[in-house]
């Protein structure tokens, strides 16, 4: 992963991290870097915000081991499973319209709150990102940090 610095101000600051992924159901830990992120930023107290930039991939919070990095993938195969009846496969051809719908399930952006410099996250609870889409990309994932200094 790689970051680039974007903004930074009294009450806000935004880095953005790029992620390749593989395809289809590959997941990336990215608490580490946005922990590092939020370090960097100097807020004390507000809101971390992590949003996938593409409308084909997800980010959430999961406890993340392989077990589970396993099974979201498979269950949400399982509720939208790729398909040639869907309505994008039917005007664009291109095998994803199931990594579509999983991502906007799923949604693009998370926000977590931030305490005394640091993302309030549970023991088991880590920010993952999921790639939906059928084949490798490289993507941006923007963070946003905003609070009190």
């Amino acid at each position: 992963m790689s970051a680039a610095l974007d903004i930074k101000n009294d009450m806000t600051y935004q880095r953005e991290i790029q992620v390749q992924t593989t395809g289809h159901k590959e997941m990336h830990d990215l608490t580490g870097e946005v922990a590092r992120i939020v370090s960097e930023s100097g807020v004390r107290t507000g809101v971390a915000h992590v949003f996938n930039v593409g409308s084909t991939a997800a980010i959430g919070t999961i406890e993340f081991e392989l077990g589970l990095q396993e099974d979201l993938p498979d269950v949400l195969d399982k509720l939208l499973p790729p398909s040639r009846e869907y309505g994008h496969e039917q005007a664009w051809h291109d095998g994803n319209g199931h990594s579509h719908l999983q991502a906007t399930l799923l949604g693009p952006s998370l926000t977590v709150p931030i305490k005394d410099c640091k993302l309030l996250l549970g023991t088991w609870q880590q920010i993952f990102h999921l790639e939906c889409d059928v084949k490798p990309r490289r993507r941006k994932i923007a963070i946003t940090v905003m609070g009190d200094p």
